[in-house]
């Protein structure tokens, strides 16, 4: 299971003197989700939000700091640019495997029973419409198995609505290209292993997933990156390709992006955890990094 340059123009310059930034105060610790990015000659912060991708809708809530945040931001950022209709339309192209792979190449004839008895049991979804989605991916319809709600969201999905009340450009890093990419890197054989070993073992991923939610609701990122060494939080063979790699490529754009205007960042709160996280590979480019106060 996956937790699974240039100066500014002139014009922009002036809009940025004309609208102050609101200040938000240092949290007295480093366990918030919500940091503010400064130095490297930058005019204004910008802003580091770490998310969790899916949630009960209940349990989403947003401090006035984080929406001061956004506020204070010239424009969103995800990992991928959310209101950007191709990614949308994309995604069912990229989310199929390669060379027509299906999920019966990848499987034992008893072990394709059981990933289909799985589905149409406790799903109630018949698995030959999934036939060709790359495991991984199909991981996500377990999700609601293991959430105490009917109701769910994504984080990122509240905050595009916030973006837009705010009248905010939204913005990404990736396309839905590159993110089908990423999971062609790891072998489907591994995916559909891991795909099999979670449903066998339901109950015990979720109390797992119950832990991390716990963890990212609390904001206690030190326990975030302790549950990237442990393999039953998701396939640390894998950090390189789900994490390391795309968080250099993040800092890259950054370093290019930052000069000209400031930014409300959110991604996958993995991501700001670590040596090779967002937070410590910022500190190594020059920022300074200040943890924010985000409480409800």
């Amino acid at each position: 299971m996956r937790i699974i340059f240039l100066l500014a123009p002139l014009f922009l310059l002036q809009c940025c003197h004309a609208q102050p930034v609101e200040k938000i105060s240092t949290n007295k610790d480093d366990n918030t989700l919500l940091w503010e990015i400064s130095g490297n000659n930058l005019s204004k912060p910008t802003y580091l939000f770490g998310t969790f991708h899916l949630m009960c809708k209940e349990d989403i809530h947003f401090s006035k700091e984080l929406r001061t945040a956004i506020k204070n931001a010239a424009e969103v950022y995800f990992e991928m640019d959310l209101d950007d209709p191709s990614n949308t339309l994309g995604a069912i192209f990229f989310m199929n495997m390669k060379d027509g792979k299906a999920l019966k190449d990848l499987y034992t004839e008893s072990e394709y029973l059981r990933l289909k008895t799985f589905f149409k049991d406790s799903l109630q979804m018949s698995l030959t419409m999934f036939e060709h989605m790359k495991p991984n991916f199909l991981e996500a319809l377990l999700y609601p198995k293991m959430m105490p709600c009917k109701k769910m969201s994504g984080i990122e999905e509240e905050l595009m609505t916030i973006a837009k009340e705010e009248k905010k450009e939204i913005n990404g890093f990736e396309t839905i290209a590159f993110q089908g990419a990423v999971f062609d890197s790891i072998p489907y054989t591994d995916q559909a292993k891991e795909l099999l070993n979670t449903i066998d073992s339901l109950n015990f991923y979720k109390k797992n997933f119950d832990t991390m939610l716990m963890v990212y609701k609390t904001q206690q990122l030190t326990e975030i990156e302790k549950m990237f060494t442990k393999s039953e939080f998701g396939s640390t063979e894998n950090q390189d390709i789900l994490l390391d790699n795309r968080n250099r490529n993040w800092v890259a754009q950054l370093n290019k992006i930052l000069p000209e205007k400031n930014l409300f960042i959110a991604v996958g709160a993995g991501h700001l955890v670590g040596e090779k996280g967002l937070i410590a590979l910022l500190r190594k480019a020059g920022y300074t990094l200040r943890p924010l106060l985000n409480k409800d």
